[in-house]
This record gives C-alpha cells, structure tokens and sequence, in this order.
C-alpha cells in the first residue's frame, strides 16, 4: 500500500521489520495524518542507504515537503544487515534514552533518518530490537507500571520492568520452530494451521508445561496419530502449538509467577497466550502492540526534539 497523497508530514514514524515495513505521517501533535505499508522487509533487501533508502522513498514520498522531513524508524532497520546498525545498550536501561537514536545516512536531502537502538544483556546472552520501542510506548501510556510485559511473535519476549527501565529479559523462538517445524518437518503433512481447536490446545500445554521431558516423542506422536488415527490436521496444529507455548511458559515461569502480566499481543497470538495465563492462573491485561510501538515512536520523536533544543 502506497502512501497518500497531499499529505504533508511534519515527521514520518517508522517500523520497519524483517518480512514488513510500515510508516505513518505524523502532525507536530503526534497524530496520525496518513498511513502506508510495504511487503520489502528487511530480509529481502541488500544492506545499506543503497537497499533501504529507495524502497522507503517510494513509500513516503507524496507525504515530503520541500525541505528535510525527519523519519524516526525502529526494528530490523537498525541491525547489521539493515539501513545502519544501532547499536545495543546493556540493561538495566530505560527502553528509550538521549543517546538511543543513530543517525543513519542518507542520500536524499529531504529525509533525515533516526534509527532507535537495541538492548542487550549479557547473562545469559539475549538481545531486543523493536521491542523496546513498544515497551517505551505502553510505559508511556502506563506510568509506574512495575511486572513483566509478555511480547508473543517469531521471537517471544519476557520483559521485567522495574523503576520504568529494563530489569531483565528473556526470549523464546517459539515462532520460529513453530514455523520450521510445521514448514519443514516430517510434521507437514499432518498439520493445517488455519483453524484451531482450544481444548486440543490446551490439553497439549498443560502437558507440556507438566512433562517436559516428553516433548519430543509427543511431537512425533502427532504425526502418528495422523497416519493411524486420521487425526483432524487442523487439531494436530493446535497441540503443536500448545506444546511450544507449554514450554515457553515453563521457562518464563521465573517472570511471570506472582507478577503483574502486561500481555502485549493483538489476534491469533492475543487469543492462545490468553488462554496460557489463565489456565496457569495468571492476573493480566492485554495491549495493542501496534498503539505501543507507535506511541514509542513518538517518545522517540519527543526525545530527538529535546535532544535538538538543548
């Protein structure tokens, strides 16, 4: 989806994925003017201003005025196969500060392009980017908040948030060997993701999350029970599923257990981590991550004009 035209935008937000690429034209007020989308994620892009620059000028472009018009961008964007690396700052950190902006180069004279950096930790190893950007969204909108924010996607993110920085993290590639496994394994042929079967679900979770050490053999199982038992596909995909988030939860447990839940999710992953907490008995409220990570582009946008003033 192109941009609109005869928008004029006073800064352009941007996220800017692996698989996706979105961006809003933004008003002094930090309301929304005008929105686009594109499918040239980063992923399918060659690294550099050269490989980036043009795709988000076709994008953007009707929204330009005649002189430089600043793009705070945050994702993929910024790693070291993106536009320019933004580097990581280690936790505990705010999710956004004075120096989490990198200027990226540029070659049109009518964009000046900010990228927001990662966070890291060192132990163990683990690594944000983009999802600090919606942590600093909702901390926006939820001042004082004190819990964990649990962030579903390809690769899950446990958040412990303590005096509105980063205490300490956790991920998950629950999607990611979802995908592999339903994509890429013998598992394929006896899979259908497109439905969903909740009690199927959450018969395979509280399993999981019970008896770990069956996970494997409860895998194969699934294609077993199709080949013998004619088992629907669309239920096998719902244990799979189960299954992984089974394990996701036992491994979040030090975060989650007693603690205020933030759970940052919207459809599919919204519906099946919900039904997760409840059936462990976790308190949580649910949040729109596209509201977070565009009110955190905004407190990006707000930190650059401060930065600028001073």
């Amino acid at each position: 989806m192109s941009a609109d035209a005869d928008i004029n935008a006073t800064w352009v937000a941007v996220d800017w994925g692996t698989s996706t690429l979105r961006a809003w034209a933004m008003d002094p007020g930090g309301r929304v003017l005008a929105q686009a989308r594109s499918d040239q994620g980063m992923a399918g892009l060659a690294p550099g201003a050269h490989g980036f620059e043009p795709v988000l000028l076709d994008l953007i472009a009707p929204w330009l005025g005649q002189g430089c018009t600043p793009v705070v961008a945050c994702g993929m964007v910024g790693s070291r196969q993106g536009w320019a690396e933004a580097g990581y700052r280690n936790v505990p950190a705010a999710p956004l500060s004075d120096n989490a902006l990198t200027r990226a180069p540029s070659h049109d004279p009518r964009i000046a392009l900010h990228i927001a950096g990662g966070l890291s930790q060192t132990n163990p190893a683990d690594v944000m980017r983009g999802e600090e950007t919606q942590i600093a969204g909702f901390l926006s909108q939820t001042p004082g908040f004190a819990g964990v924010i649990a962030m579903p996607g390809t690769h899950s993110k446990w958040v412990h948030i303590v005096d509105a920085e980063v205490f300490h993290f956790v991920s998950f590639m629950t999607g990611e060997v979802y995908a592999l496994l339903a994509k890429s394994s013998v598992l394929r042929h006896s899979l259908d993701p497109k439905g969903f079967d909740e009690a199927a679900f959450l018969e395979a979770f509280s399993d999981a999350l019970s008896h770990p050490e069956r996970f494997a053999a409860k895998l194969f199982t699934l294609r077993a029970e199709h080949l013998l038992h004619g088992t629907d596909p669309q239920v096998a995909a719902a244990r799979l599923s189960g299954a992984l988030l089974g394990l996701e939860v036992a491994g979040a447990k030090p975060y989650w257990l007693g603690q205020p839940i933030a759970l940052m999710a919207a459809g599919t992953h919204a519906k099946r981590y919900g039904a997760a907490l409840t059936e462990v008995g976790a308190a949580f409220t649910l949040h729109d991550p596209d509201a977070c990570v565009l009110d955190g582009l905004r407190a990006a946008y707000l930190t650059l004009q401060t930065a600028k003033v001073a």
